[in-house]
């Protein structure tokens, strides 16, 4: 099997993480419950999935010179990622994500950006060589928007397959949609997107019909327990998951789109590529945290434990 090279861009934080058994109302303290302290952020998650899957990853990122930006980078090298396109900040801190879940896995977060938020396109021109060999770039929404966009225009310049994971949700450009190889979002970010709320198989094809019509090549919208809808040239359906017991939703995406870029990056099909994507997300569910529930390449050749 012929390895290629994927570039992950995007941001590293520490999760801190309380599970409880409600997440608490505004005023409320909810007493009890387990906390632990993970690797995380989207773009982290995203390059560890991959990496875990046995994608060959570089990572562009940034992160504090602080503990937290250290231990990240020697958890990246442990996974076997290419560090060398992440800087420190002198003056920012790392990410940090406070994390809390309920005791159906339900999630609610909230982030202090640091250091990911002064990633800027100056920190993507010493990798500009291995962006265009790279087979596919990924990338997400917690770093500055600019960055995206002009990674989305170097992208478009070079004939080089960018994969947005539109997340955090917020409004983007058609220039930066028209520069896409694919989009990627949940049912929230393809309403705010598309202007169509995502509910079944047949409100998907709308709103991912509007989104390819702004210039998007391929739009895949993942769906939670009813999988991912996928809308390209030759492709329209719904391609269904595992029905799993779910522990924690946090990074399911991030692994689904981690896994997705290593399927494609190996000369899967599309619907091949989201059905393994859908497997390694079904398994990261039934998992606490985020990075430390990716699974690995033997994690997802044996069946899910089911309800």
């Amino acid at each position: 099997m012929e390895q290629q090279k994927i570039v992950v861009v995007g941001s590293s934080n520490t999760d801190m993480v309380l599970k409880s058994n409600h997440l608490p109302l505004p005023g409320e303290t909810v007493l009890g419950g387990k906390f632990t302290m993970n690797p995380g952020g989207k773009g982290a998650n995203q390059a560890v999935a991959a990496a875990r899957l046995q994608g060959d990853v570089i990572f562009i990122s940034r992160v504090g010179n602080d503990l937290f930006g250290k231990q990240a980078i020697k958890g990246f090298e442990k996974h076997g990622i290419d560090t060398r396109f992440i800087t420190q900040d002198e003056k920012e801190a790392s990410g940090v994500a406070l994390i809390m879940v309920d005791e159906k896995g339900e999630n609610s977060i909230s982030v202090a950006l640091g250091a990911n938020n002064t990633l800027g396109k100056n920190h993507l021109q010493p990798a500009k060589e291995a962006l265009k060999n790279s087979a596919f770039i990924l990338t997400q929404l917690e770093t500055p928007l600019a960055t995206v966009e002009y990674l989305g225009e170097f992208a478009r310049e070079n004939q080089l397959k960018l994969i947005l994971n539109p997340a955090p949700a917020q409004p983007l450009s058609d220039t930066l949609l028209a520069s896409l190889h694919m989009l990627t979002p949940n049912e929230i970010e393809a309403e705010l997107l598309s202007g169509v709320k995502v509910v079944d198989e047949t409100s998907a094809m709308t709103a991912a019909t509007i989104l390819r019509q702004k210039g998007v090549g391929i739009v895949i919208i993942t769906m939670g327990s009813q999988g991912a809808f996928v809308l390209s040239d030759e492709l329209a359906e719904l391609v269904p998951s595992q029905k799993v017991k779910v522990v924690d939703t946090t990074a399911a995406g991030d692994t689904f789109n981690g896994a997705l870029v290593v399927a494609l990056s190996e000369g899967k099909d599309l619907k091949s590529a989201v059905e393994f994507a859908n497997k390694a997300a079904a398994y990261a569910v039934g998992i606490l945290g985020a990075q430390t529930s990716a699974p690995s390449r033997k994690d997802i050749e044996i069946p899910t434990k089911t309800e």
